[in-house]
């Protein structure tokens, strides 16, 4: 009996013996004073093998955990095996002030509370630092032109990023909200600064900031995320040109970690529209101009033809988006109308804020000859430097409409969205006053009954001759010719071939250029001055619509296809001429 205890108690002395001694959690800092904005590792481990990760949630509060690792090894030593997890973790402070780390817990384990000193300049070196003091390795500061801006005007912020450590993965975010639009204004400057002794790199970028509401709001502030180098890096001065850009870590001779910087939420106290701005757009600004020019510069043209208005407005402090329709604020006698293009917008940096610019083309047609006065075109817009409304102003001009070329009549005003009607055309009738004093005889109903029936019978009777006249012509057109040709002179037509490309590349504004200079060598004593001219002298269906097509694209939005007209153009007409006169068009395609 007694030799069974002392088997069993050796046993289990045995076992003890051969058990792991108790795992044990351990967390530790790389140091315990830094900057805020700085970075600190966090070293947790426990003396056992484990899948499992530590509870970080106790960090939430005072930290930003931006990134961890994870390793774990295992030794044989003497028969005797021992294993080691460990986690690194990249914690950024949220505040200054001492933090205290809660105990972390690790399955069963749990760790010791640690306290950081977060603000000042940091000024307890990490380990391997060579004991470097000095400022704040990096800083950011974010100032406002304006803390009270108008609703939907602009405030400028300027940031300013000091570097003392190379940086790699560098990027600077301020996001906006529905709230507050933000737009980066301009590229960013670089310049160097002493600071305690220590040279920093300094970049400057600006945003600009239009709220949508009146009243408080709050903008998070930017954020810095880089990878700062630890030791052993190359000089900042050799690279940080390149600090926002994609420099390879493999520069970095040395460890990085990373860096999260914030800056403090930006305040805005929005003022409302003001009751003394009465202009039919709300537009803030710091100053606004409003110019003009006109084509042909002079201000007769004929019934028909488009006198073009150009407009340029501009605002400091705005978007050119945020400019209003200037057509609409334009307004024009009777007889006339306005056949607006799609207005153009785009933005620049001047006087350290954003300038707006909105250029427009507007066309003017008129239906009847006379004279005209255009009002003058105001623009009401409210002075943010003096806090007053002011107008921007293009005086009343005067436009002299003569007749129509050729046999044009307007029978009625443009309809509205209609501008193809600008073609229409019909005969000019004979004054009674011409002929030669004669006094027409009253003519009875019957007679003007008679007459109407038989110019119905001799239009029906015109339009079957024509008819067959066409079919005979297509018929002779289609058979081989046999007998030669008188001689022409086909010299190669370089208006022609510039329409044929314009028709090619759909591009109206071209295409009615080219044919006004066709037009030009076509009628040289008396050029037409428009396409609606153009189709009335023609006179032939082949191009009157593609024409209308044309001149309904050069003043409207609507899309066009050059194919109609190059195809009515592909045999183009000739003019009539004596036998001693050769033809002075020659075939599109030569």
């Amino acid at each position: 009996m007694k030799k069974t205890i002392n088997r069993l108690a050796v046993a289990l002395l045995a076992g003890v013996l051969s058990l792991p001694a108790l795992a044990t959690m351990t967390a530790s800092l790389d140091r315990t004073r830094v900057a805020l904005g700085d970075t600190v590792r966090l070293l947790v481990q426990t003396d056992a093998s484990t899948d499992k990760q530590p509870d970080t949630a106790p960090l939430q509060q005072d930290f930003v955990v931006l990134g961890s690792s994870h390793g774990s090894s295992t030794q044989i030593v003497n028969g005797h095996m021992s294993s080691q997890t460990q986690v690194t973790l990249f914690l950024s402070p949220k505040h200054e002030g001492t933090i205290r780390i809660p105990p972390l817990s690790w399955g069963a384990e749990q760790s010791a509370a640690l306290e950081l000193t977060v603000g000042g300049s940091g000024n307890a070196p990490a380990q391997g630092d060579a004991g470097q003091t000095g400022a704040a390795p990096v800083s950011m500061t974010a100032t406002l032109d304006q803390k009270r801006p108008y609703v939907q005007s602009s405030a400028v912020l300027t940031l300013r990023l000091y570097v003392g450590v190379p940086l790699t993965q560098a990027s600077l975010d301020l996001p906006g909200s529905a709230e507050v639009l933000v737009r980066q204004l301009g590229d960013d400057t670089q310049t160097t600064e002493s600071r305690n002794g220590r040279s920093y790199q300094v970049i400057e970028r600006k945003y600009l900031l239009i709220p949508q509401r009146s009243g408080q709001i709050s903008l998070k502030g930017p954020t810095l995320d880089a990878q700062v180098q630890e030791a052993n890096g190359p000089d900042i001065n050799s690279f940080f040109g390149n600090a926002f850009g994609s420099m390879p870590l493999g520069r970095l001779m040395g460890t990085t970690r990373p860096l999260r910087l914030s800056a403090s939420a930006i305040a805005l106290n929005v003022q409302p529209r003001p009751a003394a701005a009465t202009g039919a757009d709300w537009l803030p600004a710091q100053k606004v101009a409003l110019e003009e020019t006109w084509r042909p510069d002079d201000s007769s043209v004929h019934v028909g033809e488009p006198l073009t208005r150009h407009l340029h407005l501009s605002a400091l402090g705005l978007t050119g988006t945020q400019l209003p329709d200037l057509s609409k604020l334009m307004t024009v006698p009777d007889g006339i109308k306005p056949y607006p293009d799609q207005a153009k917008t785009d933005d620049s940096v001047r006087s350290g804020t954003m300038l707006g610019n909105r250029d427009q083309d507007i066309a003017l047609i008129a239906s009847q000859p006379g004279h005209y006065e255009l009002p003058a075109l105001k623009v009401a817009w409210w002075d943010t430097v003096a806090n007053v409304q002011r107008e921007a102003t293009l005086p009343a001009r005067s436009m002299d409409v003569l007749p129509a070329t050729g046999a044009y009549v307007a029978a009625k005003p443009l309809p509205e969205g209609n501008p193809s009607t600008i073609l229409t055309t019909k005969p000019a009738q004979p004054d009674p006053s011409h002929l030669g004093g004669v006094t027409p005889a009253p003519v009875s109903t019957w007679q003007w009954i008679s007459a109407a029936l038989a110019l119905l019978w001799l239009g029906t009777g015109l339009a079957w001759w024509r008819s067959r006249r066409v079919g005979y012509l297509a018929v002779i057109s289609a058979r081989p010719i046999t007998t030669p040709s008188p001689a022409v002179s086909r010299q190669p037509s370089k208006t022609l071939r510039e329409l044929q490309q314009a028709c090619l590349d759909n591009d109206p504004q071209a295409a009615r250029r080219h044919l006004l200079n066709w037009a030009a060598d076509y009628w040289p004593e008396s050029p037409p001055r428009g396409l609606q001219a153009i189709a009335f002298r023609l006179s032939n269906a082949q191009f009157t619509e593609p024409l209308q097509q044309l001149d309904r694209a050069c003043y409207t939005e609507a899309a066009w296809q050059g194919q109609s007209l190059m195809r009515a153009f592909a045999t183009p007409p000739r003019q009539m001429h004596s036998k001693k006169t050769k033809p002075v068009i020659p075939d599109l395609y030569v």
